[in-house]
């Protein structure tokens, strides 16, 4: 196993890059799920405008500063969700599966608790269910991750002098706030916080605490879903409901599927979660220029997929294959399955995606077809990956170093190559300097 950091030994490292500067009165620290930089770069092709010359840069590349890496104390280099979670929010490395806990399962203290012992308001914004691996590990403690109903209970039994850690929480989970054994939702009605579940709901939110959930899990991906841009409007709602803290605060905002879609090899999936990443980081930024006194600081927990930009050997990646796909490939499949017959799927596939296929590229949907809903999704990806020259080394997570973006007075203590824990320590350094 790799030898555990503690906070003291990583803040070190950079001491001598705090010595002049003042701490930043808020924090907004923003966690794209999965997001390797070849999200970035394809993020900055997808988005090209075909009518100039120059590709034109994206608000990712504008904050870009530095790198990270990624391993977990575990036999492995390869992170899970939950221990990235407890390094980006504790400055401990943990073993994959630890909601900030260490291998002894021992709770390890996170940011958003010394923020609330600091008297800072604190909040998380996810679009998935609030109890999952990245939210969790700022906000509990537990042994693995997939205990979801303990982690939602710790939501509002683990406390800080008393006070629940969180003031603000935005996401899905109603199937583990909501159940037969406990109504979380209703304690937390009790213990003063307003309650929002639906979009209409959201926007009426106007003071803290505050709960949302806005979907039984985690939300539909964003490019399936009827709600436009579901993390940037919670963002921009989340810094509208924080701004008034007289004592600052921390807020996580994560951009939670993009590691679903990489998961799932499903690029048109992909580049939908990483728009609503980054219209909610340009939501951020906006705040930032508007309120010098906080720190903008975004990096991912690890790359999920091994994606690359060109595959087989073709010197090409053609986004604009990419830009005609309507749904995910999921979302596909289930409408060519529910079809009467193969006469008309061909036509619908042309709506759904607008990409010409060959005789014997239709002849494979239809044999896909028969097979059923999980032959058929992993037959429609592969057929944009094909025409699109989208390649993926893995269905899971991978080793690779992420990408480090920093915004304000204070984002150049980010630049360079760094660990995940040293982020946090970075982070954490700032949150303890309050008096």
């Amino acid at each position: 196993m790799l030898k555990k950091l503690s906070l003291i030994s990583i803040a070190c490292l950079t001491c001598a890059s705090f010595s002049a500067i003042a701490a930043p009165k808020n924090v907004i620290y923003m966690i794209g799920d999965g997001m390797g930089p070849a999200y970035l770069a394809a993020y900055r092709y997808y988005m090209d405008n075909p009518d100039t010359k120059v590709v034109e840069r994206t608000v990712f590349d504008d904050l870009w500063i530095g790198n990270a890496s990624t391993y977990p104390d575990d036999d492995t280099v390869v992170t899970d969700s939950a221990a990235a979670a407890t390094a980006l929010s504790s400055t401990h490395k943990t073993y994959n599966g630890a909601i900030a806990v260490d291998h002894d399962h021992k709770p390890l203290t996170t940011m958003m608790e010394i923020a609330k012992a600091k008297g800072m308001q604190t909040g998380v914004v996810v679009t998935a269910q609030i109890n999952h691996a990245t939210p969790a590990g700022f906000l509990a403690h537990d042994k693995s991750r997939q205990n979801y109903d303990q982690i939602a209970d710790d939501y509002i039994d683990n406390k800080v002098n008393g006070q629940i850690v969180a003031d603000l929480m935005l996401g899905g989970g109603t199937s583990y706030f909501v159940r037969k054994d406990r109504n979380l939702v209703e304690e937390f009605k009790q213990a003063g916080y307003q309650y929002a579940d639906s979009w209409t709901g959201l926007k009426a939110l106007n003071k803290l605490p505050a709960l949302g959930l806005f979907a039984p899990k985690g939300f539909v991906s964003a490019l399936d879903n009827p709600e436009p841009l579901p993390l940037k409007q919670m963002t921009e709602k989340a810094l509208e409901l924080l701004s008034p803290a007289e004592k600052g605060f921390v807020v996580m905002i994560e951009g939670s599927q993009i590691d679903w879609c990489g998961h799932a090899n499903d690029i048109a999936c992909a580049m939908a979660e990483m728009h609503d990443f980054g219209e909610a980081i340009k939501v951020a930024k906006a705040y930032v220029d508007s309120h010098p006194d906080t720190i903008l600081v975004v990096t991912a927990d690890h790359e999920t997929g091994g994606l690359s930009l060109g595959a087989n050997g073709n010197y090409s990646w053609k986004r604009d294959v990419i830009k005609k796909v309507k749904h995910s490939g999921d979302y596909i499949a289930g409408q060519l399955l529910a079809l009467k017959d193969d006469k008309v799927l061909y036509q619908a596939w042309l709506g759904l995606t607008g990409l010409e296929l060959s005789a014997d590229e239709q002849q494979l949907l239809s044999k896909a077809r028969a097979e059923g809903q999980k032959a058929l999704a992993v037959a429609v990806k592969q057929r944009i990956d094909h025409h699109s020259t989208t390649g993926w080394t893995s269905g899971g997570h991978t080793a690779a170093d992420v990408p480090v973006l920093a915004y304000g007075a204070d984002k150049q203590v980010f630049a360079g190559f760094q660990d995940n824990t040293e982020i946090a320590a970075k982070l954490i350094q700032f949150i303890q300097q309050k008096k």
